[in-house]
């Protein structure tokens, strides 16, 4: 694979704490030229980005984060405002300490209210694996692929660590084939991204990709 056919791949991301309008505006333009899957940022901008953006590349924006343990009804209120100013995709965190509790349940209905609030665009479930055993993991495939989500997603890129290629792969392996994957975090490297494609990702949540490729003109 050469490197410009991994930008098809990229959520180009932008999702710190300090970002401002000019910092998003610049994310949507290297999208735009590069022409990455879409852009993911901050819940705050979607609408404006949406506006800026016409159609030209999709709006991604984040849910319940990075922690994921605020109510099921704020997260389903988070989506559906998400949705009306312009996001096309939708990132969501699991409550972690629920799926700790062995909680299932609430994690599965938690995932399928979220989906049915997407209707047809598309969501992904951030599922934290640096938190995770991997026994959990594997639980999260499986709640995963019976929620009806489209992805399922490797890390905020807040945490402790992010995607690792051991990841992707029990993902792949363990999720159902109605399941995307989606390695986020620390990926710094065309190297890195085309292993993780490799694998059985399908998505790559990133801004280092494009930064790369910036610095080579």
């Amino acid at each position: 694979m050469e490197n410009n056919e991994v930008f098809k791949y990229v959520d180009h991301t932008l999702l710190k704490q300090d970002a401002t309008w000019n910092d998003i505006k610049v994310i949507c333009d290297d999208a735009v030229k590069y022409q990455t899957a879409s852009v993911c940022i901050p819940p705050c901008y979607v609408k404006k980005a949406a506006k800026y953006l016409a159609g030209k590349v999709k709006v991604c924006t984040v849910i319940g984060f990075p922690n994921g343990n605020m109510t099921t009804a704020s997260k389903v209120f988070e989506t559906k405002d998400a949705l009306r100013n312009g996001a096309s995709e939708i990132d969501m965190v699991i409550n972690i300490g629920m799926l700790k509790a062995k909680n299932y349940n609430y994690v599965l209905n938690e995932i399928k209210t979220l989906k049915k609030a997407c209707g047809k665009k598309i969501l992904k479930v951030i599922i934290e694996t640096c938190l995770l055993t991997e026994e959990e993991k594997i639980k999260m495939c499986d709640l995963v692929t019976r929620s009806g989500a489209d992805f399922i997603k490797t890390s905020t890129g807040f945490s402790t660590a992010g995607a690792t290629f051991d990841d992707v792969a029990l993902m792949r392996k363990y999720s159902g084939k109605n399941v995307e994957v989606k390695a986020a975090g620390g990926i710094s490297s065309f190297d890195d991204a085309k292993k993780f494609l490799e694998l059985g990702a399908t998505r790559l949540g990133t801004s280092r990709i494009v930064k790369l490729a910036k610095a080579e003109k």
